[in-house]
């Protein structure tokens, strides 16, 4: 009797143990199942790079009122902090499009990877230079640093800025590629100068840090969202991209009609700052998508060229 219920219990171990192993490899081939049912519908999803700056706004907008799924199209964003990455990222193939600009852009393009740009988006840097640093003029910026990212707008810019004053001395580019780390370095005093978008600059104004040049004086625009081409001759891309834009539009609609500072709640969550410093945000006034200027695409490529 002892003898036949040891074997019972033996046997109702070993049982267990392949139960337990069948489990695990039923929760494993579930589990790789259910990865490849999200990976194919992330490759079916319309993919975006997005940034934590206002010219984001219609599409961080429209991704949350479900206006994209509204209009018959699944839009995945993929967040970065770094203008680089996001080129990373459209370059590689991990996006079809991408905020970026079109310094950047035509640089891509001269590297291999052609792009169509639907939507011009009305970005505006401004240079700001540090309260400590006591720089009232662009000539002043003699034996100091710069922050900005390297063959982009802000490089330009800087230049600009450089040709204007004609500082006696050397003026120093910093790459500081992410966007949040460049204005914490200025918040916290370890840089002299940088170039900054919106909301960023305004966070930096109100603690008093100056501004001594705003490309909108330039008549430059060269903010963009740029897609790749080769990603709009898959089947269906195309159809994707202007249900894409006519979210867009209605987004932008909104934002006109109701004000930024009304979306307070979504520019905190993705953009990173607080109430403050969107109650002082600046009037902004979207476009419907359009593509960009001739005037600033041949800009972008003579520079590019450089």
């Amino acid at each position: 009797m002892k003898r036949l219920l040891w074997i019972t219990l033996v046997s109702g171990f070993i049982f267990g143990l392949c139960s337990c192993g069948d489990s695990q490899q039923e929760r494993q081939r579930l589990s790789k199942l259910e990865r490849a049912r999200l990976d194919s519908i992330d490759r079916a999803a319309l993919k975006v790079g997005v940034m934590p700056t206002l010219d984001c706004l219609p599409v961080y907008l429209a991704y949350e009122d479900s206006l994209f799924l509204k209009q018959g199209v699944d839009v995945h964003l993929r967040y970065y902090t770094a203008q680089m990455d996001c080129d990373t990222a459209l370059m590689n193939g991990r996006v079809e499009g991408s905020i970026t600009d079109l310094i950047r852009g035509a640089r891509m393009v001269r590297k291999g990877t052609p792009l169509t740009y639907p939507i011009a988006t009305d970005t505006y840097w401004q240079l700001i230079t540090n309260k400590k640093a006591r720089i009232a003029d662009l000539k002043q910026l003699s034996d100091k640093m710069i922050a900005m990212t390297r063959y982009s707008a802000t490089d330009y810019l800087a230049d600009l800025a450089v040709d204007s004053g004609k500082p006696k001395y050397d003026v120093y580019r910093v790459q500081i590629n992410d966007v949040n780390l460049r204005l914490k370095m200025l918040l916290n005093n370890e840089m002299d100068a940088m170039l900054l978008p919106e909301p960023q600059a305004t966070r930096a104004r109100m603690d008093k840090h100056v501004v001594l040049m705003d490309s909108r004086d330039k008549n430059l625009n060269l903010g963009a969202f740029a897609f790749r081409e080769k990603a709009l001759k898959q089947p269906g891309r195309k159809q994707q991209l202007q249900k894409f834009i006519q979210a867009y539009n209605i987004a932008v609609d909104s934002i006109n009609s109701k004000g930024v500072k009304h979306y307070s709640k979504l520019i905190s969550k993705y953009c990173h700052v607080d109430e403050k410093t969107i109650g002082n945000l600046p009037k902004i006034k979207y476009n419907h998508a359009l593509e960009p200027r001739r005037r600033d695409l041949e800009a972008a490529a003579r520079v590019a060229k450089h």
